[in-house]
């Protein structure tokens, strides 16, 4: 990009964050003067690596060196430092990502697609994927008369910590696999979403769809969003190095690891309420149909609000002539 439409692009903002601490009183308050510090780093950055002799990058630097020193000056402790995470800044990011976040959520459920096609035209496929040892447990348990056996076999405490530290794996796996140019993530997603499409498929199949349903959704709705939302944060990072705009390729997978870092570090407390759900409350299969189907809607309905309509509410209010 010319000096003159990288200065064209972003003078405004400049101008504006100079004006806020000329008085040597900022008007911004001090997480809105750091999310700008990293903006103008960033610019910094592209500015030394393309223009390195300009007075674009000398104007840059005192910026800078002036922002920094307002950030310092007017630095408190937040003590709502964790409630703000969770009410504003984490609504902010899944808000910026939620193209990612539909792009994995259209894999995923292209996958289950594909792993219920293939099971309904391959008797060998369901093996193939869920292990033979797992299939015959399974017709055991349905020849039993309880399909959904399988929950019950393990210590509840056991269960929680095994089944939690899957799914922060898996999740985690699908973020860190974005560094290969998003690929990975792809092939992540892909894979979970098959393995989830010929699981379903089976228990249709031997005619339990709907016990298994009421089950397995108890903990599957939270289980299933978080490695969507994982994905997407994969996606956030992969493309960051693919389509790095402005910024040289490092700055802006640097920006983009943050920020799918920050997508996953607020799921963590999906993975413990998961494993929750799974190690204690799954099993209870004597429990009527309309309070399992109550927490699976439940469970829908938060993480919809909260990943999907929560953050558009939050932005739009943020800038309500958009």
């Amino acid at each position: 990009m010319r000096e003159a439409a990288f200065v064209k692009q972003n003078e405004k903002k400049w101008e504006a964050l100079s004006q806020a601490i000329t008085s040597g009183k900022s008007t911004l308050k001090p997480d809105e003067l750091a999310d700008y510090f990293i903006q103008l780093t960033d610019d910094l950055g592209y500015a030394k690596t393309h223009y390195p002799q300009s007075n674009t990058t000398a104007y840059l630097n005192n910026l800078t060196a002036s922002v920094h020193q307002a950030i310092y000056r007017n630095k408190k402790e937040d003590r709502n430092r964790f409630i703000h995470f969770w009410k504003k800044e984490l609504p902010e990011v899944l808000y910026a990502s939620r193209a990612q976040i539909l792009y994995s959520f259209v894999i995923f459920v292209m996958a289950c697609l594909i792993g219920a096609v293939s099971a309904a035209h391959d008797d060998t496929f369901v093996r193939l994927i869920l292990g033979d040892s797992y299939v015959n447990m399974t017709l055991q348990n349905i020849a039993n008369a309880d399909p959904m056996a399988v929950y019950k076999s393990m210590g509840r405490g056991d269960m929680f910590f095994a089944i939690t530290v899957n799914n922060i794996k898996v999740s985690f796996m699908a973020f860190a696999a974005g560094i290969l140019l998003s690929v990975g993530t792809g092939f992540v997603l892909l894979q979970n979403g098959i393995m989830l499409g010929a699981f379903q498929y089976f228990f249709y199949q031997k005619g339990v769809l709907l016990p298994s349903f009421l089950t397995i959704w108890i903990h599957g709705t939270i289980e299933i969003a978080s490695i969507i939302i994982a994905g997407a944060a994969g996606l956030v990072m992969g493309n960051s190095i693919l389509f790095p705009a402005t910024y040289p390729r490092m700055e802006s997978f640097k920006k983009g690891a943050k920020k799918g870092m920050k997508i996953v570090i607020g799921l963590v407390p999906l993975f413990i309420i998961a494993g929750f759900l799974e190690s204690f409350v799954t099993r209870l299969t004597h429990w009527p149909w309309p309070l399992r189907l109550a927490i699976i809607l439940l469970s829908a309905f938060f993480v919809i609000y909260y990943f999907v309509i929560y953050p558009a509410k939050l932005q739009q209010h943020a800038n309500p002539k958009n």
